[in-house]
């Protein structure tokens, strides 16, 4: 995934989960924040944060998006229409072990009541992909999610009745950074979405976590990284 166009700026504060207030070159610009989740411990006042400038889209009411911020050295996107591309790309290119050579992909597919974020084909298998992107970080560990996600809960239950039905599944979890050397799942901030997961893999749903190379003007699949689930 590529951005066109960007720029740096300064994050200063967010007034809701839409939009932030930046400096761009000293001057106070209102922007859209492409993550409606909390990322309260990246959106710091002073950040240093990359804007994608969609100033020639003339429907837009901003003309930048946020698409990533600085955490220190380590470079953060928090864009969440991101992560189904990267991941799906990377399908495409054969980077997924145990997912090479498909011969059918395709992205938004309904199954039960939910809609998975990739369906896909080979000879002998079909089966279906839910994609979260992950922006939350301590010490080297990743952790998903940084808010209750009810919907998450609910995606992770139609996967193991896809799997029981004769379908391959698999959540999979998108490292938006490159550093975290550990995935776990995030007990403290929903134990529903965490007991789903584990029943997930309990039941024959796999279970990826791969981060990213994240750069000011990209992001692409790296590899995988370990899984903690208890």
């Amino acid at each position: 995934m590529i951005y066109n166009k960007i720029t740096e700026a300064i994050f200063l504060k967010r007034p809701n989960r839409f939009i932030a207030n930046v400096l761009i070159d000293g001057k106070e610009e209102t922007v859209h924040v492409k993550n409606t989740g909390r990322c309260r411990e990246l959106l710091i006042p002073g950040a240093k944060v990359i804007l994608e400038d969609c100033s020639g889209n003339p429907n837009r009411k901003t003309k930048y998006s946020l698409i990533s911020v600085y955490k220190g050295n380590m470079l953060v996107n928090m864009d969440s229409q991101v992560p189904n591309a990267v991941v799906f790309d990377a399908l495409k290119n054969n980077q997924v072990h145990g997912f090479k050579n498909l011969t059918y992909l395709k992205r938004e597919v309904k199954y039960g009541n939910s809609r998975f974020d990739i369906y896909f084909e080979n000879e002998d298998k079909k089966g279906f992909i839910e994609v979260k992107g992950v922006t939350l970080e301590d010490d080297g560990i990743a952790k998903f999610p940084d808010a209750p996600t009810d919907r998450g809960a609910k995606h992770v239950l139609e996967m193991i009745d896809a799997v029981k039905t004769g379908y391959i599944g698999a959540i999979f979890f998108l490292i938006q950074m490159n550093g975290p050397h550990t995935f776990e799942l995030n007990w403290k901030m929903d134990k529903i979405f965490s007991e789903a997961i584990k029943l997930a893999s309990e039941s024959g749903v796999q279970i990826l976590a791969y981060d990213s190379f994240v750069r000011e003007n990209s992001i692409s699949i790296d590899k995988p990284i370990n899984i903690e689930l208890d």
